[in-house]
């Protein structure tokens, strides 16, 4: 697949997590990626999976602020 439409699914995954966020619509990246399979089933597939690595890096992202916040708190704690 070309670079130009991973780059564009991309970019459009990025804008509708944030929107999806923002807005708290969890539903927007489905209703995104049904609109675009209608067209390009290839372009869905790009951005359906570019929406999974943007929403589990933020969860991981997440979780490791949570497990650092720990750490440093262990060592207030004991230091």
């Amino acid at each position: 697949m070309s670079s130009f439409a991973q780059d564009l699914a991309e970019k459009l995954a990025l804008d509708t997590v944030n929107a999806s966020e923002k807005y708290g619509n969890e539903d927007l990246p489905e209703e995104i990626a049904r609109n675009i399979g209608s067209s390009s089933p290839t372009t869905e597939e790009l951005f359906r999976t570019a929406v999974r690595v943007i929403i589990s890096e933020r969860r991981a992202r997440k979780f490791l602020e949570a497990k650092i916040a720990g750490f440093k708190a262990s060592e207030d704690e004991s230091g």
